[in-house]
């Protein structure tokens, strides 16, 4: 014990003598305290040793901000001037004479990195919140679904989002936003995220009639080495998330019949093809977005955060793949009657829709791509207007209907103006929310009716309703509604106002091009955002038939388009893996069959909600 306590006592000692020593050396390299700052050191001076660059990825520190000479390297500041301490290089001097912050400065540099990290710190968390929402879209499915299939439906609910995910990653992603830098963007824009998205900016494209028709990007496959930045691996797991919403809408509508394996192979699909496809031609510079300055459409298709992209989209692959499942067993009667098949758990889905409520929290505002954006607040209010007015809407229909107001289509009310009010929640005004969640809440009920009794198309939980049919709307309301305010030069289109004309500017990047632009503004001209067909009704300058004509063109294209792509995909993966499992494997409930456990192995279940015959 006394040879150990002498040891770690000399051991210390060293230590302690080393830190000194090293201390003493560190000073003696460098300045004292006292001393004037080291770019006043003379010239005969050693030099410092250059630190080494950083390796980190940086969207700031790829390329030149585009092209205003100024340089966001990170993470190491620039050195600061010793004339100013704000800049380096000479000062920039302004048309009166006076001298102003260089572009190179330490300021700018710094003002522009916290910028940037404010966007992309808001879109990751309104990301997390997203991806949040799976946990309500499993409860609502598995509420609505009966006990015995509950561990099936909660198991696809989990299972989406890993399987939806990897294939994104392997090519979906890069099928949607290879061509991200290449499409229509208004003049002066800047990407949110920083300059690293300015990689992806391969899009192939058709020429039809002198027009460019992009179709597909092709950049970013398995987020590779060229597009290693944190720009694009931000924009990855926000995008990503939203196709996990697109990924698990068909869970829904093909609940309780659905065989598991042939639906691990459709979770690669939804994230690698559909989603992709139709998100690369609105979202990811594709021809719908570049239908306004094709063919003087609008804005081209606008949606600002999924009503046609997102759950359209989900709503027909559902829509399609229910069909060719065929009903539950006991749906119908022989004479084509529907019967109620009623969900084992209201609390689930109650508890879901709040879940899904507050995660669109993240999905509306979070589509700014920017914290920086104040449009956020508009954004989010309007989101939360929609779905109270649908959800009272859906109460008082259904009052009318049977006299009572039926807990579940109060949920999927809610939905349904959360839907709608996705793609046109930055361009409507608060009245302009109300009445399209509103349509919305009476739009669901009668849809539901709709493809249980005249369609005959079993959805247990009304997804296709939900998300299918008031995507729909929600594209639509937006050239019915859009008031002008918000959205100026989007997809590279400025519409121009004054006393009473309209002037419209599409952004090639010519010289020429800006100067007519700038030069309007100087003239007193007003850079009119988004606007309706009703757009003067809701406050701005003039209605624009045209937006109307573009957001029903995307419409009928998604429906048409991913309607094809499922149809062609359902069939083909049947041949992999049949879709239904047996008839005695439904009638006894998919837990036991295809999960091989129970959801509520400690109850006896009574099914007394399964009609058969």
């Amino acid at each position: 014990m006394k040879i150990s306590r002498r040891m770690k006592a000399l051991a210390a000692v060293f230590l302690i003598r080393g830190l000194l020593g090293f201390s003493e050396n560190a000073n003696a390299d460098g300045p004292p305290p006292t001393a004037a700052p080291a770019a006043a050191v003379p010239a005969a001076a050693a030099p410092a040793v250059a630190a080494p660059a950083p390796t980190q990825p940086d969207s700031t520190g790829t390329a030149n901000n585009n092209g205003t000479g100024i340089d966001l390297q990170w993470p190491v500041p620039a050195a600061s001037d010793t004339n100013t301490l704000t800049t380096t290089g000479a000062p920039t001097i302004d048309d009166a004479g006076k001298t102003m912050i260089g572009p190179s400065s330490e300021l700018v540099k710094n003002i522009a990195h916290n910028k940037i990290s404010i966007n992309i710190m808001w879109t990751l968390i309104t990301g997390f919140l997203v991806m949040f929402m799976q946990a309500g879209f499993a409860l609502v499915e598995t509420g609505l679904c009966r006990a015995k299939s509950a561990a099936h439906v909660m198991s696809m609910n989990f299972l989406i989002y890993p399987l939806g995910m990897l294939g994104f990653w392997i090519c979906g992603f890069a099928f949607m936003f290879g061509g991200y830098a290449s499409g229509p963007a208004a003049i002066g824009w800047q990407p949110s995220l920083g300059q690293g998205l300015l990689l992806l900016n391969k899009e192939y494209t058709v020429n039809i009639l002198g027009h460019p028709f992009g179709l597909l990007g092709h950049a970013g496959f398995f987020l590779n080495a060229s597009v290693f930045d944190t720009a694009i691996f931000c924009l990855f797991l926000f995008q990503m998330v939203f196709m996990d919403t697109t990924a698990t809408i068909p869970t829904g509508a093909m609940a309780e019949r659905w065989s598991f394996k042939n639906f691990i192979i459709y979770g690669f699909w939804v994230g690698m093809i559909p989603y992709a496809i139709f998100g690369n031609w609105v979202w990811g510079g594709g021809w719908l977005a570049q239908l306004g300055q094709n063919f003087g459409l609008g804005h081209g298709h606008v949606d600002f955060a999924g009503s046609s992209v997102v759950h359209m989209c989900g709503g027909v692959i559902g829509l399609v793949g229910a069909w060719i499942l065929g009903p539950r067993i006991g749906k119908y009667a022989a004479d084509g009657t529907p019967r109620a098949i009623p969900g084992h758990n209201l609390v689930f889905v109650i508890a879901g829709t709040f879940i899904l409520a507050f995660g669109w929290f993240g999905f509306n505002p979070g589509s700014t791509l920017a914290g920086t954006d104040h449009r956020i607040a508009v954004v989010a209010v309007n989101t939360m207007l929609a779905s109270a007015a649908a959800a009272f809407a859906s109460c008082i229909v259904m009052y009318w209907k049977t006299g009572k107001p039926d807990p579940s289509m109060m949920c999927n009310g809610m939905l349904a103006g959360l839907v709608a009010i996705t793609a046109p929640c930055a361009f409507v005004s608060a009245f302009g929310a109300i009445l399209l969640g509103a349509i919305a809440g009476v739009i669901v009920v009668f849809a539901v009716f709709f493809f249980d009794g005249k369609a005959r198309i079993d959805d247990p939980v009304g997804a296709i309703s939900v998300h299918g049919v008031n995507g729909a709307w929600g594209v639509l309301s937006l050239g019915l509604f859009a008031n002008g305010s918000y959205g100026a030069g989007w997809n590279g289109v400025h519409k121009l106002f004054k006393d009473g004309v309209v002037q419209s500017i599409n952004n090639d990047g010519a010289a020429a091009t800006i100067k007519k632009y700038n030069d309007l503004l100087a003239a007193g001209w007003s850079d009119e955002g988004v606007t309706g067909l009703f757009g003067k009704f809701f406050g701005a300058h003039t209605n624009d038939p045209s937006q109307f004509m573009a957001q029903l063109t995307g419409t009928v294209t998604c429906f048409v388009a991913v309607g094809l792509l499922a149809f062609i995909w359902f069939k083909a993966s049947a041949l992999i893996f049949k879709m239904r499992p047996s008839h005695e494997d439904e009638i006894q409930g998919l837990d036991i069959p295809e999960m091989g456990a129970e959801c509520y192995p400690d109850f006896q279940l009574t099914d007394k909600s399964s009609p058969i015959g």
